[in-house]
């Protein structure tokens, strides 16, 4: 995964922040069991004593070196389940007093053989879901909340069905992708008119995808597409780092939400950059869910064969209809 350097700082700052509230949460622990046990306090104090003895004894090399270090050793033991009595005892578990790890992995750094740990790509995929504020603007976004009873019952003679029966099966496709997430089979294309529920649905996907701790990405093709053309052509290396890190982040994310195709500058350059986002999300196994108000006819007549082909034999196909419901809400 490419990751993004400020993303990827908060995430770290997030890590340190849980590690330095759970310290905080055992030394609390800590005066607790020694106001009410002191002996207990008492005991940590002659095991701390017998560690620095025992790094003398190491560094010394005296006589009978092995039989002091048994002796030190068989002291600490006792202390050790003295220590695990009292507690016991005082109705706390053996080790309440320990130091609290998360992450057994790489013990609360973040780093996992010379890579970021699975417990910061968590906090950094959560730093991620963050920048899909554009998409999830209601905060209400949830498959629970779709309203299907705004799409007419009537049945619509070029459809064979009604708008409601047709969303139906749109909406079931929708949940069944996010809810399978990443175990499923295709990427999705939205197609319909503007207020038909192409965004909402978007949104229900992303959030719940989001939850399960995959790294989400949102963006307009207009945006996301620019991101790409300036990597290439921007001359200030500043804002070319930025869109390329941007660019990096689209390609490599767990699942690309890439909204309003269509309304983006038709040029070379714009659909070069299309083309390098779908293949090489198609190539690398990574999930893409495109929403757009354009036909199949329009999208072959405004992209070449080789996006078309693509669109066309690696997409889930779901047509919505009916009438513009933000309308009707009002």
């Amino acid at each position: 995964m490419a990751y993004d350097g400020k993303l990827l700082a908060r995430a770290r700052a997030r890590l340190e922040e849980e590690k330095a509230d759970r310290e905080a949460g055992r030394r609390r622990r800590v005066e607790q069991v020694y106001r009410e046990v002191p002996e207990i306090g008492e005991i940590d104090g002659r095991l701390r004593a017998q560690m620095a003895r025992l790094v003398r004894l190491t560094v010394s090399r005296g006589p009978n070196l092995q039989g002091q270090i048994a002796a030190l050793k068989e002291e600490n033991l006792d202390l050790q389940v003295r220590r695990a009595e009292l507690l016991v005892a005082h109705g706390w578990p053996p080790e309440y007093l320990d130091e609290q790890i998360a992450c057994p992995k790489c013990r609360d750094t973040g780093v996992y053989q010379g890579r970021p740990c699975v417990c910061l790509e968590r906090l950094y995929n959560q730093e991620l879901t963050k920048e899909l504020g554009v998409l999830m603007r209601n905060g209400d976004e949830s498959f629970e909340r779709f309203d299907l009873g705004l799409y007419s019952d009537r049945t619509d003679p070029a459809l064979g069905a009604s708008p409601r029966e047709a969303m139906s099966v749109v909406y079931d496709a929708c949940k069944k992708f996010a809810e399978n997430f990443p175990r499923v089979s295709s990427n999705l294309l939205l197609q319909g008119g503007t207020g038909l529920g192409k965004t909402y649905l978007s949104a229900c996907i992303a959030r719940t995808v989001a939850a399960k701790g995959f790294s989400v990405c949102y963006d307009t093709a207009a945006s996301a597409l620019d991101a790409f053309e300036r990597q290439k052509f921007l001359r200030d290396s500043e804002e070319r780092t930025e869109a390329s890190v941007r660019a990096g982040r689209m390609l490599s994310c767990d699942l690309m939400i890439l909204d309003d195709l269509g309304t983006e500058m038709p040029s070379p350059s714009s659909g070069s950059a299309l083309y390098t986002l779908l293949n090489t999300r198609l190539i690398n196994s990574r999930r893409t869910v495109i929403s757009t108000n354009l036909s199949g006819e329009e999208l072959a007549r405004r992209y070449s064969g080789q996006i078309c082909s693509r669109l066309e034999g690696e997409f889930l196909h779901l047509r919505f209809v009916g009438e513009d419901i933000r309308l009707k809400k009002r």
